[in-house]
């Protein structure tokens, strides 16, 4: 039985205006992935909750706001929704770049069966009449 061999990050491309981060492994491979999706597929407890994964909604509009390196094994990524707990190793990002359209419809289909919403929230004004 050989081990299971997990490409390492080479380098990682934030394109904030289109909420994208581009992965690139040491294998040659590139993958473009939407902050969306990392943030809905956090590894963070808060998300899988403990082994029960929390549907995460609203999400459509979510961008990254910092990455920070830790060792050489994974990247802490902070969300501007204020979501920064999840440490993305080089085998979650490989995972996560090479099943994303799987992952995607999963999600979709997630949403669908709890009428649930990408959309973000809309903060409503209320008004009081005398």
């Amino acid at each position: 039985m050989s081990a299971t061999f997990s490409p390492k990050v080479s380098g990682l491309k934030l394109k904030r205006k289109s909420r994208l981060l581009e992965v690139s492994f040491d294998d040659g491979n590139t993958y473009t992935l939407s902050c969306e999706l990392l943030r809905v597929y956090s590894p963070s407890a808060e998300v899988h909750g403990h082994g029960n994964p929390v549907l995460v909604t609203h999400k459509k509009n979510v961008n990254i706001a910092a990455i920070t390196p830790v060792g050489n094994y994974a990247v802490k990524i902070v969300f501007d929704d204020g979501h920064d707990t999840g440490l993305y190793s080089w085998k979650v990002l490989h995972d996560l770049a090479t099943n994303q359209v799987d992952l995607w419809q999963n999600y979709l289909a997630r949403l669908r069966a709890a009428k649930a919403s990408r959309e973000p929230m809309i903060e409503m004004a209320v008004k009081y009449h005398n």
